[in-house]
């Protein structure tokens, strides 16, 4: 193992996901010096950004009012607080972000990111409908905007500052630097250190080696941990598991690479940062096997219209208004008091040509490339998508037969399928 390296810097940000990018631009185009490590190969700058369908919210932009939809700040910070049911005392601090973010969502943001290069696509999605009263959880207008380019387009420009303020000499990149500890004086969080791991050239989103050829300290006037959630780290989602959900599934997949493990969290806590609102997960219930994986558990989530039916593992349908596409948390607790982990979408070649979409920028060719041929050809030419087609084929979660008997008999052929009803589905 070779002597611990050490380095100096104005502005250290560990983690060189989208929010890392943005924090490291900023602090670059404030005159600061700065060092960005994370744990991976270079490959993976960016992080979960880069897979994502590149979904931003915006409130009264000039794609709604384009399609006519009326939006205003005060109604976006109605359906915001609606979903957020802030309720403890430790809300304060979100309570207060979530204000600056709506006014940022309705001012600035996007001129702010077209000054820096990224469009959107014209139509705008209408994701987390709610389908409640006016003060239920939800949107109660679309305001899922696309970017042209989806994740990569997103995380693009964010790169290519990281990339020039490198060749400037005001920032430096230290991939395969995972820390460990956050080092104190006095109280004040004073930079970092940790373990340097074997270089990898594994793909993007590839899991890589945890073995560590040497160590690492960074002092630093300003610490920025940006680090990610949990969401590759099954274990940890079990523990900090809401008992108000029931039991957590035992059966997940993973939308995210194996490196979003939550490490951090623990090492920030240690250092005495207090971790706030753990219970209050996202997982999403539409999710179904890659089957072409990248990932462990790599799973997709499908993004479907309203038009299917939806299905728990007994072939009871979801109540209203537990539709495809309007409540994730309220259907997750819905799901989860079943004492099941799948469910059921029924539909027909037509509802999934026309409604069908698989999130992740990977999944979407025609956007993430930025290729109106192939967007024309994929969204209004006959027959599905052509990665939609391929789940149709090879995706291990999907059953498609020409009658409603054989179907139910396929269902039920799958893992878990012996608990559904043939009675309750016709």
């Amino acid at each position: 193992m070779t002597e611990a390296s050490v380095h100096r810097t104005d502005v250290l940000v560990i983690g060189w996901g989208l929010a890392g990018l943005v924090a490291a631009a900023e602090a670059v185009a404030a005159g600061k010096r700065v060092t960005i490590i994370d744990q991976e190969p270079r490959t993976n700058v960016g992080g979960q950004a880069w897979w994502s369908f590149g979904g931003l919210f915006f409130v009264d932009s000039p794609e709604q009012r384009r399609m006519g939809i009326r939006d205003s700040i005060e109604l976006a910070r109605q359906d915001w607080f609606g979903t957020a049911g802030f309720d403890r005392a430790e809300d304060a601090w979100p309570r207060r972000w979530a204000e600056a973010y709506l006014e940022f969502a309705a001012g600035e943001k996007r001129s702010w990111l077209r000054e820096r290069g990224v469009g959107f696509f014209p139509v705008v999605g209408w994701a987390e409908r709610g389908g409640y009263t006016a003060g239920g959880p939800g949107n109660s207008v679309p305001r899922f905007h696309i970017t042209w380019g989806t994740g990569p387009g997103l995380v693009a420009p964010f790169q290519a500052a990281l990339e020039d303020a490198e060749r400037a000499g005001t920032l430096t990149v230290l991939p395969r630097h995972r820390v460990t500890s956050l080092t104190l004086r006095n109280g004040a969080v004073t930079g970092a250190a940790g373990d340097v791991l074997a270089p990898s050239s594994a793909a993007r989103g590839v899991a890589t080696s945890r073995d560590v050829v040497g160590t690492f300290e960074i002092e630093a006037g300003a610490t920025v941990v940006a680090s990610g959630g949990i969401g590759g780290n099954h274990d940890l989602v079990r523990q900090w598991w809401p008992e108000r959900l029931g039991a957590a599934p035992a059966d997940m997949v993973a939308g995210v690479p194996a490196y979003v493990d939550g490490s951090m969290l623990e090492v920030t806590e240690t250092a005495g940062a207090n971790l706030i609102n753990r219970d209050r997960m996202w997982h999403y219930v539409e999710g179904i096997q890659n089957w072409d994986p990248i990932w462990p558990l790599h799973g997709i989530r499908i993004l479907p219209g309203p038009s299917s039916i939806w299905l728990d593992a007994t072939g009871a349908r979801l109540p209203v208004p537990l539709f495809p596409g309007f409540d994730t948390l309220g259907t997750l607790a819905h799901l989860r008091a079943t004492g099941h982990d799948h469910s059921w979408f029924v539909l027909s070649q037509r509802i999934v040509e026309k409604e069908f979409t698989l999130s992740g920028s990977e999944q979407n060719p025609d956007l993430t490339g930025k290729d109106v041929r192939l967007l024309l050809r994929s969204r209004l030419g006959k027959g599905a998508a052509g990665p939609v087609q391929a789940f149709l084929d090879h995706g291990a979660d999907f059953v498609i037969r020409d009658d409603l008997d054989s179907l139910i008999e396929g269902m039920r052929a799958l893992p878990g399928g012996e608990a559904l009803d043939a009675d309750r589905v016709r």
